[in-house]
Formats: structure tokens, C-alpha cells, sequence
């Protein structure tokens, strides 16, 4: 605008100097005819537009007529007398009183204790400290196992931490011993005054930390200390930090792994000299989020470099880590798909935890889970049922499998797990077809139930079977309040057919190898609590109540009808 006004002003400047100059005194300024040229510049002029609510010019119509309103007033009597309103009656359930820690104590037959105590209190600054001891034994008594075959489990978990608006952290210490004996000797063969027992202990410290407005989210630690009474010992440490933030809207995240592990063995099987093992696994596992009303996607990967400070080779892997799911209708139904793989640290601990009876003498390395491909559809059939269907392939390297060990019967036994009574680890490249499919239903506030079943398909490499691996499983419980007083529940389960191979050395035959299917099972278990007050509650409960004899691991039959009574008790300091 600055530059419109000086062009105008110049214009007139320029204008008003031609005028002056061009004045004259001489009159004589002659004639001369000009003509004027102007193109044609077309218009359009204003229309005339219909008003929406047109003006009326009816006199009839504009006149209005004035209207007076007169009111008269009368009392009325009346005898109606409105009674006073009174609010209904709201059934309401007495709320139950928390409390904050707990005792149980209970006993059964085959000389079984069970006795756990939480106590956990918060202190004057905000912090917490809380404990659990937990303890588990049975002295044993199977029918038909000449040797000793009773366990011990007790556990000592401490912790201490804090909690605030934007930061939350805690530290922990535990340690667990562990009793069990390799009572499963072949019939061929029997030492009635073997000693069979295996201590094992686990002494553990860690903490994590968790911030709620930065990007750094959370971080953990872990080491722990493994040993056995054989001398074997192992070391595994655990940090894992993770990032989370967002770019233009959708959620970034970070994580990472530092997972190392060495160990050592005393001997081998065959009572050779020892070995150790050891392994870095360092992981980085970028990935985002996408939601688009009705569909959630992530997309990411995972990027694991692994070396192997003992022997073997270091190697470095890639693995998908994609997830996607979307409401067809609504929560109803939900489709959702992946396609996710990692680097699996296997342990010595781990291979004990799921198999009590592995020798002290296995070969620890890592699994390589290419691939796992699933898909499903979940949702619910109605507001308190429940559903969940899925298949998957998984691709696994190196996979760890539990099978028996060889018996000699060339050489006395040296220790009681080399009489054909423990089981080593083999590792095989595995694929799986599964299909799961799981049913969850709250009929009432009282009574709730849920099925599920899992089928599965081996293919192996090398091995001659996914030896030990069931083919079905199927679980189920129901559970339900009978009172306000009286509760029970029952559960039970199934698991199919496993496949083990018996090896026997001996000079003639030099080897006898021998395939055994172990036979399916099923376990009933039941539980029924009296509910004394809000502090005190008595419970009984069964186990294997169909008294199965069934074989868990080839030559470890289980414990008949187990039958155990006991109370709880809550309290606060």
C-alpha cells in the first residue's frame, strides 16, 4: 500500500507539472480534432433477487386486533395432604477390607508342607519394602519306587523401592534351594543304596527402573548365580533399557538387550573331563506403532549379534518383529496377525526348572526362533464370554530337546544320575504347526469357566522325534462361589501322547536303542475354602483325585490322590 500511494502521488506531481508548463500566454493555440478510442468493457448489472419472506401490502392482513386478558382469582379447598417422600433401599455389598499381608499354612498326606508369608509395608517417605518366603516339600512315598524320591523348594524373595508421579524404581534380592533326587531308575537295573540327590541354589540381585515423562521408559537388571552339589555353577546377567517417544503422532519405540551367560560343568556324562560354555548376546529391537481408528500395526525388527566366548562361532541375526490387528466388529470380533522371531539364551537353571532331572553334565548354547507366522480372530460372543482362536508356524534353530540318558551296562555308576535316571538336552532345527483355541465364560459374578486346547505338529531335523514334546494339550477349570461364606473350584487337565528313546551300551549288542511312547494323562484337581471371617480362611484341596499313575518323564511316575487341608490368614501391622 506504502508503494500505490508514492506511484499516485508521482503520477500527480507529473500531471500537475505538465499543466503548468503547458499554459501558455499565447491565446492562438490552434484547433486540432482528436478521437477518442475506448474498447468496449461489457457489465453486468445487479439482479433483482426474490426475497425469501416477502412483504405483505394487505391491510387485512397488517391489522392486528388488541386483546385483553382478564384473570380472576378464587381460593379452592382441598383435603389431599401429599405425604413426605422417602428414598428407596440401595442393596449393597460390604466391601471386602484389603489388607496387606498374608500367612498360609497347609499339610497333606505323602508328607507334604506347604507355608508361604507376604509381608510388605510402605514407610514414612513413600517408599516400600516388602519379603516373601515360600516353601514346598513332600517325603516322598510312590507307589512301586524302591529309591529316595522327596523334594524340597523353599524361596526367600526381598524387595525396596518408590513410586512417584513421574518416576518409579526397586531393587531386589532372592535366593532358592532346591531338593530332588533322580528316582527314576530303568526296571533292568536297581542299587538300592544309591544316592540319588541333587541340591540346587539360586541366588539372585536386580532392580528396575521406570520414568513416565521422558523418553527413556524403563530399564532392568539382573544377575543371578546358579550352582549345583555337583559343582557346576553358572552366571547370567540381564540388562535390558527401552526408549518410547513420538513422531508426528505415532509412537516410536527402542529396546535393547545385553543378555551374557558362562558356566561351567565338573565332567561329562561319561565322566570325561569338564567344560565350560559361554555366551554375549547383544539385541536392538527399533519398531512403530500405527492407529488408524479400527486398525493397530507395528512394524519393526530385531537385530541380535551373538558371541561365543567359550567356543563356537559368533554370528549375527535378523528377525521380523510385525504385529497387526483390527476390529471387524467392534470388540466382537478382532483379527490379528505377526510375524515375530528373537534369540533365545538358553540356561542350565531354565533346563533345571522345566525338567528337575537333567544330568549336570548338558551342552548350553542359544535358540535360534527364525520365525514365529500366526494369525487369529478373538472378541467376545456376548458381554461375559469370551474368545480366542489362532494358528502358527514356528521355525526354530537349535531348538533344546529333553531326552534320556543312556545306561551302561559296562561301567559301575559313578553318580546317581548315570544309571539311565537323567536326561540330557539335544538341540535340533524344529517347525511347528499349532492351533490353540481358548473359550472364557463369567456366567454370573459367582460362577466363571474357561477351556483351553492346544494341537501340534512336529517336524524335526536330525532327531528321530520332538522327543518329549506333546502333540495335544487341553486345560480346564471352573470356578465358583457357592456362599458368601463357601467357594470351590475345579480344574483339570490332558496332555498327549510323548515320544523318549531308551539307550542301552553293552558289548553284545554293542547298543540297544529302544523307542517308548509315554502315555497320555489326565490330572483332575479340586479345592474347596470356608471363609471364616475377613481375616481367616480354611481351604482343602486334591490333587491327581483320578489317581492317575501316569508318567511325567519316562521312569518318574507322579504321586497318587494328594490330599492336603489348611488356612490363610491376612493381617496388617
Amino acid at each position: 500500500m506504502k508503494f500505490k500511494s508514492k506511484y499516485i502521488q508521482l503520477v500527480t506531481l507529473l500531471l500537475a507539472t505538465q499543466i503548468i508548463f503547458g499554459q501558455k500566454k499565447d491565446e492562438n493555440i490552434g484547433t486540432e480534432v482528436v478521437n477518442v478510442v475506448k474498447p468496449y468493457t461489457p457489465s453486468i448489472s445487479d439482479a433483482f433477487k426474490v426475497k425469501e419472506t416477502p412483504s405483505l401490502e394487505d391491510d387485512e392482513t397488517s391489522k392486528k386486533e388488541n386483546i385483553q386478558y382478564n384473570i380472576f382469582s378464587f381460593p379452592v379447598a382441598s383435603t389431599f395432604t401429599p405425604s413426605k417422600g422417602k428414598a428407596a433401599n440401595v442393596d449393597k455389598s460390604e466391601q471386602e477390607k484389603y489388607y496387606s499381608n498374608y500367612l498360609t499354612l497347609a499339610a497333606g498326606n505323602y508328607g507334604t508342607i506347604n507355608a508361604e508369608l507376604f509381608i510388605t509395608q510402605t514407610l514414612e517417605s513413600g517408599d516400600y519394602i516388602g519379603g516373601m518366603l515360600r516353601h514346598l516339600s513332600s517325603q516322598g512315598g510312590i507307589k512301586e519306587v524302591k529309591l529316595q524320591d522327596k523334594f524340597y523348594d523353599t524361596a526367600l524373595d526381598l524387595t525396596y523401592g518408590s513410586r512417584s508421579g513421574t518416576l518409579s524404581w526397586n531393587a531386589d534380592f532372592g535366593y532358592q534351594n532346591q531338593v530332588y533326587n533322580w528316582y527314576g531308575v530303568p526296571k533292568i537295573i536297581l542299587f538300592p543304596d544309591l544316592d540319588v540327590s541333587q541340591t540346587y541354589h539360586t541366588m539372585y540381585v536386580g532392580g528396575r527402573l521406570k520414568m513416565n515423562e521422558s523418553v527413556f521408559k524403563d530399564a532392568s537388571i539382573k544377575f543371578e548365580r546358579f550352582w549345583d552339589a555337583f559343582s557346576s555353577g553358572e552366571n547370567h546377567f540381564i540388562a535390558k533399557p527401552s526408549l518410547e517417544f513420538d513422531v508426528m503422532e505415532e509412537k516410536i519405540k527402542a529396546n535393547f538387550v545385553l543378555d551374557y551367560i558362562n558356566g561351567s560343568f565338573d565332567k561329562t556324562y561319561f565322566g570325561t573331563q569338564g567344560y565350560k560354555y559361554g555366551f554375549t548376546n547383544v539385541g536392538f529391537s527399533p519398531s512403530f506403532q500405527i492407529n488408524k481408528e479400527d486398525l493397530a500395526i507395528n512394524l519393526g525388527a530385531s537385530f541380535f549379534y551373538s558371541m561365543a566366548t567359550e567356543s563356537g562361532k559368533n554370528k549375527f541375526f535378523i528377525y521380523p518383529n510385525i504385529s497387526a490387528s483390527y476390529k471387524v466388529v467392534g470388540d466382537l470380533m478382532v483379527a490379528y496377525a505377526g510375524a515375530e522371531g528373537t534369540l533365545k539364551q538358553n540356561s542350565y537353571r531354565e533346563f533345571v526348572q522345566n525338567n528337575f532331572f537333567v544330568s549336570p553334565t548338558l551342552s548350553v548354547s542359544p535358540t535360534d526362533q527364525k520365525f514365529d507366522i500366526y494369525i487369529g480372530l478373538k472378541g467376545k460372543l456376548a458381554n461375559s464370554i469370551s474368545y480366542n482362536v489362532r494358528g502358527s508356524l514356528m521355525n526354530e534353530g537349535d531348538k533344546a530337546l529333553y531326552k534320556n540318558n543312556s545306561l551302561s551296562l559296562d561301567i559301575p555308576p559313578s553318580d546317581g544320575y548315570s544309571n539311565g535316571n537323567s536326561f540330557d538336552v539335544v538341540y535340533d532345527d524344529v517347525k511347528t504347526v499349532s492351533f490353540f483355541g481358548e473359550l472364557k465364560a463369567d456366567f454370573s459374578k459367582n460362577v466363571s469357566f474357561g477351556i483351553n486346547g492346544t494341537f501340534n505338529s512336529y517336524a524335526t531335523g536330525d532327531q528321530k522325534e520332538a522327543w518329549n514334546l506333546p502333540g495335544l494339550k487341553i486345560g480346564s477349570n471352573l470356578d465358583f462361589t457357592i456362599t458368601p461364606k463357601w467357594f470351590a473350584g475345579v480344574n483339570v487337565f490332558f496332555v498327549g501322547e510323548r515320544k523318549d528313546q531308551l539307550t542301552v551300551i553293552d558289548d553284545v549288542p554293542p547298543t540297544l536303542f529302544t523307542d517308548v511312547t509315554l502315555d497320555s494323562y489326565f490330572d483332575l484337581n479340586a479345592n474347596v475354602g470356608y471363609k471364616h471371617n475377613e481375616r481367616l480362611t480354611f481351604f482343602l484341596k486334591g490333587n491327581n483325585l483320578a489317581n492317575q499313575n501316569y508318567q511325567r518323564w519316562i521312569n518318574y511316575p507322579v504321586q497318587g490322590i494328594q490330599v492336603m487341608v489348611g488356612a490363610n490368614f491376612k493381617f496388617d501391622f
